[in-house]
């Protein structure tokens, strides 16, 4: 049994704190995935019989930690992804970097086209044909002898968008040799974790707000001090 870190639970969602080794759903690997630990922490912690119902709402890429959430029932499902079809759900990651970027604050709009063979996107800084427009917010949240710690804000939620964005700018994510960092990190993570969500719950109709701590690493770890 894969320990799952519960970060929130009621009988309507779930939300976990991913590892960055974990696939959300199922792939091509044939690694269980995220969705599947969650389905049988449910069915071990309520004896539940039968399958357990659980939808997957979003994603992030396998290299990258933080927080997922799950819906418990099918009624959640329908309202939590109408949530991010509407962008009512605020997400804010964290993302450690090699190089400052250029200003402290900063709004970067980008246009990123999908590249299928290679599961990679670029980013252009004018429209271009087949491209989608990408938009986020930074924020420089405290600098070290090499590395930056970044606070993101999308608006918008397109393929690798936080990596593709900041190593346009010139600040690849430490571990992204895809994006441009010189070297990987050993275990195949990369330093962008998705730290807070905050929503209107879409039964209770209350605000939530869930926040994850970084994987237990040298690096969050040293950033995680200086900010607390």
């Amino acid at each position: 049994m894969n320990p799952i870190e519960v970060l929130y639970e009621d009988n309507h969602i779930i939300a976990v704190n991913k590892r960055p080794s974990d696939i959300v759903q199922g792939d091509k690997t044939g690694d269980t995935p995220l969705s599947e630990f969650v389905k049988q922490y449910i069915k071990e912690k309520y004896n539940k019989p039968g399958d357990v119902f659980l939808g997957t709402v979003h994603r992030i890429d396998r290299p990258v930690s933080g927080i997922v959430l799950f819906a418990k029932t099918s009624k959640a499902l329908a309202r939590l992804n109408q949530l991010f079809q509407s962008k009512e759900i605020q997400k804010t990651y964290w993302a450690v970097v090699k190089n400052k970027p250029p200003n402290k604050n900063g709004n970067l709009i980008h246009y990123l086209k999908k590249n299928e063979e290679k599961n990679m996107s670029k980013a252009f800084d004018k429209e271009t044909s087949g491209a989608l427009r990408s938009e986020l917010d930074y924020e420089l949240v405290y600098s070290s002898d090499n590395f930056h710690l970044l606070e993101i804000k999308p608006h918008t939620g397109r393929h690798h968008q936080i990596r593709v964005q900041l190593s346009k700018i010139g600040c690849p994510i430490k571990g992204d040799v895809k994006y441009g960092f010189d070297r990987g990190n050993k275990d195949a993570s990369i330093h962008l974790h998705a730290r807070k969500v905050e929503f209107i719950h879409p039964v209770k109709n209350e605000p939530i707000v869930i926040v994850a701590n970084p994987p237990n690493e040298v690096l969050w770890n040293a950033f995680l001090k200086q900010i607390r």
